[in-house]
């Protein structure tokens, strides 16, 4: 197995050498993938997709790594509107939101521009703009390390809450291989979320054509600075680096007065904005945050990495930043990517 560093397969690209990695470009090859592992007695390997929501450690990775990179989309009628796109696990989500709009198939527009695998998105039920995975996954394939074996899991048994699912909440012993969610050819879902509606010149409720979304999307997160550009100033970056925090109902009441936005999540629970709180606190677009670490060009939450910076600095920043949002409002923040790699 050729070595190559984690950096080189993250898009914060940080972190030190992996000892082995696997490239995933065929559904068969996970099998071959298996036995290579069983062979080396080794334990389950760190699995990537676009390595876009991680931070991976400067000390690197001992075991295999594999990068899931199949494609493709297999689609199966279910009735007059509904079809089922089961779709490979390295395919990037972008490109699936891009298909479905061109079918003129509803459901996952408002997932238009998150970057990442199609594999990636139910470990964080990934959403945005009052749509998430969760809402029209039915099921799919993973291979389950603890039982050395594929299941087949339905949506319920994925366990999808507000960015969390069984798989974020018991890691390395799930890799998704496939998802298949249930599309309908229909207008695209009620916009429920009033920057989107603004952008779309709708009111809330309105039904618009899927493509007229997905676009609107696009172009809402593009002037927001939502949108991965991989040769632009913000590069090197891992996206919103803290999740918006929960937060009582007391809570709510304050700060909300005080002008942060509060928000109630798919779970019922009361969220308050993370990057308001962290600008409540000093911090701006370009602020220099460490050596090699600054907010992004475009907006606070997202922290980019440059020149001199290293992955354990990146967290500690992630640490620090949470510790004096704490210190100042009460709220505790919870950084959104998650740390792979062997760390202290």
């Amino acid at each position: 197995m050729p070595s190559t560093t984690l950096a080189s397969l993250t898009t914060l690209r940080l972190g030190g050498p992996a000892s082995g990695v696997l490239q995933v470009a065929d559904p068969d090859d996970w099998f071959e993938l298996v036995r290579t592992i069983g062979d080396r007695q080794e334990d389950a390997p760190l699995t990537l997709g676009h390595g876009s929501n991680v931070i991976a450690s400067d000390t690197g990775h001992e075991g295999t790594v594999a990068v899931m990179n199949t494609r493709g989309i297999t689609v199966k009628r279910v009735d007059d509107d509904t079809v089922a796109a089961t779709v490979q696990a390295g395919h990037p989500l972008a490109d699936l939101v891009q298909w479905a709009a061109a079918e003129h198939l509803a459901g996952i527009e408002c997932l238009a521009g998150i970057p990442g695998t199609v594999g990636a998105a139910p470990v964080q039920n990934a959403g945005a703009y009052g749509q998430q995975v969760s809402d029209t996954l039915d099921h799919l394939t993973a291979w389950d390390w603890d039982m050395g074996r594929l299941r087949t899991l339905p949506a319920q048994a994925c366990r999808l809450r507000h960015r969390n699912s069984r798989f974020k909440n018991d890691p390395g012993r799930w890799t998704i291989l496939t998802a298949t969610f249930h599309l309908t050819r229909s207008p695209a879902a009620p916009v429920t979320y009033q920057p989107l509606a603004d952008e779309l010149g709708v009111s809330i409720g309105t039904r618009p054509p899927v493509a007229e979304v997905t676009s609107a999307v696009l172009a809402n997160r593009h002037r927001r600075g939502l949108l991965l550009d991989p040769h632009g100033p913000d590069a090197r970056q891992a996206g919103s680096v803290f999740l918006n925090p929960p937060v009582t109902a007391a809570q709510a009441a304050r700060w909300s007065t005080a002008g942060c936005p509060v928000h109630t999540d798919s779970d019922g629970q009361l969220r308050a904005s993370a990057g308001w709180l962290l600008e409540h606190i000093g911090y701006r677009p370009g602020y220099k945050i460490a050596d090699g670490i600054r907010c992004s060009e475009r907006r606070t939450l997202t922290l980019t990495a440059h020149d001199r910076a290293t992955a354990t600095d990146f967290a500690q920043a992630l640490t620090e930043l949470s510790a004096q949002v704490e210190i100042a409002t009460g709220i505790k923040l919870r950084p959104e990517p998650t740390l792979v790699g062997a760390w202290a």
